[in-house]
């Protein structure tokens, strides 16, 4: 349940220490659950809706059955002497998640004020400094959340930490603009340049994500990220494409992210099934491919990474 009072709180469904592909040097991305986009290959599928979520464990189960006593909606039973959950009766009130002694139970997602957050991420203060790092926010889509992320980016850059927004740029361009005030480098989704395809695969048309890229390049530093799906973005005119808007805007950098499949087992657990092979054809990119997009991307003067 959402707290109630006055104080601001973000709904966080991670926060991953000693991160090193979400900006520069060492850095806590604190990823936040919600995303307006569809993408069959998300690789954060708990971070998709805006409530906690049930997230289980067969490992860690113990066949104690107190989730199963504690289930007021019947979703959960060991007929089969495993725990087996209905996931079409489960209304992820998580009070199963209270009752379970092992830790085979848990919530993907959890409400935390601005301070809460920022205490976690101000215990790594000496690597920022060290390595030229700080923090990043991600999701899901952190700007879906965006009085949170304003907020919590002031207070970093009040800190002295380097701060990062990894977005998915499909949002409203003011709210957007409020929170670049508190941005140091904004990392920029491009998923496909055609609005049609893009609208196919992601749910979404891709003309406001455009617009608000123009718009964002005059306000803070701009890393463009590009996942690379096999069969969706990866032709030669989509690449070229790519590389002109980035040469255009003056992104930094282009980092080429190629599409994996290490999500699938997040997808099961969270009663899903994963779409990513069976219905856009998906398979890890091929190293001759990856370095083909690199050198379309050099062609155009732009510094290219990929993976981070």
């Amino acid at each position: 349940m959402e707290p109630s009072g006055q104080e601001l709180t973000g709904l966080v469904f991670n926060i991953q220490k000693f991160s090193t592909e979400d900006g520069p040097g060492i850095r806590t991305t604190v990823f936040m659950k919600g995303c307006p986009l569809s993408c069959s290959w998300c690789s954060n599928p708990e971070g998709m809706n805006r409530f906690p979520e049930l997230l289980p464990s067969k490992s860690k189960c113990i066949a104690c059955k107190r989730c199963e006593e504690a289930c007021p909606s019947d979703a959960i039973d060991f007929k089969t002497g495993m725990r087996e959950i209905d996931w079409e009766l489960c209304s992820d009130c998580l009070i199963c998640v209270e009752d379970c002694p092992s830790g085979a139970l848990t919530a993907a997602g959890d409400y935390q004020t601005v301070d809460e957050t920022f205490k976690t991420v101000e215990r790594d203060r000496d690597f920022y400094e060290t390595s030229g790092g700080g923090v990043t926010l991600s999701g899901g889509e952190a700007l879906q959340q965006w009085e949170f992320a304003r907020d919590f980016l002031k207070k970093c850059q009040e800190a002295g930490f380097h701060t990062a927004l990894d977005t998915t740029g499909y949002c409203s361009w003011g709210h957007m603009e409020q929170v670049l005030q508190y941005t140091d480098l904004l990392l920029f989704d491009v998923k496909h340049m055609d609005s049609q395809r893009h609208e196919e695969k992601t749910g979404v048309p891709n003309g406001q994500i455009l617009g608000n890229l123009e718009k964002a390049v005059g306000l803070t530093t701009v890393w463009i990220r590009v996942p690379v799906v096999p069969g969706f973005n990866d032709s030669e005119l989509n690449m070229q494409r790519t590389a002109e808007l980035a040469a255009r805007v003056g992104a930094e950098k282009v980092s080429l992210l190629p599409y994996h499949d290490w999500a699938t087992e997040k997808y099961y657990r969270l009663g899903r099934c994963y779409e990513g092979d069976e219905n856009t054809g998906c398979a890890e990119p091929v190293v001759e491919a990856v370095a083909r997009w690199q050198e379309i991307l050099d062609a155009h003067g732009l510094v290219v990474g990929v993976g981070g």
